[in-house]
This record gives C-alpha cells, structure tokens and sequence, in this order.
C-alpha cells in the first residue's frame, strides 16, 4: 500500500490537483445556486440563464442534464421524479467518450488537459478553432459509447458557442476556467456588467 507521500508524488507526476474539494464538484457548484449541495433542474435552468443562455437552450440543457445525471449520483437511493444532483457525488456521472482531464475521482489532469491542446491546436498553439474542436471530438469517441458522444458533443459545442472570440477560436485559459467552474461566475459578471452599461 502506498503512503501518503508516495501517493501525493506520483499525482503531481501525473499532474493531478488533489484538494478536499474536487474540481469537477467546483465545476458545477455554480448551479448549486442555493448551495445545498443539490442542484434541481430549476437551478440548472437559471445557472444557464445566468450565463447569458436563451430560454428554450436553458430548458432544454435542464432536462438533459438533470435526467441525464441524477440516478448516477444517487445510486441505491429511490427514483425521484424531481430528478436532484448531488453534487458530492458527481464524479460518479462521468461519461465515456471524455477528455479524461478528470480522473474517476473528479480531479483535474493538468497532462491530460495540455494533450488537448499539444494535439489538436494547430492553428493556433492557445486556442481551438471550430475543426480541431471537431476532430478532437472524434478521437476521443470510445467504440458504440452513442450516449458519451452525444454528452461530449454537446458539453463542447455549447462551451465553444458561448465563449469563442471573434475569430471563432475557443482559447485555452477559457477552456481551463471551464473545468474548475470560474468560467460561470465570470460570464455571469460580464453579462450584468453589460445590463448595467
């Protein structure tokens, strides 16, 4: 068995973040809005709304969502119609077909996440255009994981709809925001800085 010390090393070796909280819970607390450590699909709606979404996008992203992730994170309790998240369990919703850049415990691989870009940013060594996203996408389908593509494709199509600039490029710090949550708060900032001016 290994130690503490051991252990520790060879996670920074793999380029793991080990914290308390793990990155992708930070990831999606921001839909925890009122920070119960639940989030209802009615949070994810206005989390979506927060972020500068459209109506019908919000709803939809809701349903998908919260269907799509609350049995994984509350196994051996019954079926709620409700459909809840809970957060301290959401590495448990992982899908197939990812980036790998959370380990199966929910922490963020600082290797994996270069791989993305080392790989697949050509045009620019920072940023991903709207075809190496796509490609991307592909490398990482696993064979028949239908419902890991279709979580895949959709997680990065909106993530490059909402925050590529205006050349079309989804660059690196804001795809790294993305994976530990700060993302949200930001494009929520900007869009009541915007409302006010």
């Amino acid at each position: 068995m290994e130690d503490s010390s051991s252990l520790s090393n060879s996670m920074k070796q793999e380029g793991i973040e080990n914290n308390d909280e793990n990155v992708l819970q930070k990831h999606v607390m921001f839909f925890d809005r009122n920070k119960d450590g639940i989030i209802y699909p009615s949070e994810t709606f206005q989390g979506f709304r927060a972020i500068g979404c459209g109506y019908l996008l919000s709803i939809i992203a809701a349903i998908f969502i919260n269907v799509g992730l609350s049995r994984k994170t509350r196994r051996g309790k019954s079926f709620s119609l409700c459909f809840p998240i809970e957060v301290k369990n959401i590495h448990m919703s992982k899908h197939g077909s990812d980036s790998r850049v959370y380990d199966e415990r929910g922490r963020f691989v600082q290797t994996k996440f270069e791989e993305i870009f080392v790989k697949y940013a050509r045009t620019h060594p920072d940023a991903l255009t709207s075809d190496e996203l796509n490609k991307f996408l592909k490398s990482n389908r696993e064979p028949k994981d239908f419902a890991g593509w279709l979580a895949s494709f959709t997680e990065w199509k909106i993530l490059y709809l909402l925050c590529k600039d205006e050349n079309g490029l989804l660059k690196k710090d804001v795809v790294r925001a993305a994976y530990d949550g700060s993302l949200f708060e930001r494009m929520t900032n900007e869009k009541e800085s915007k409302k006010e001016a």
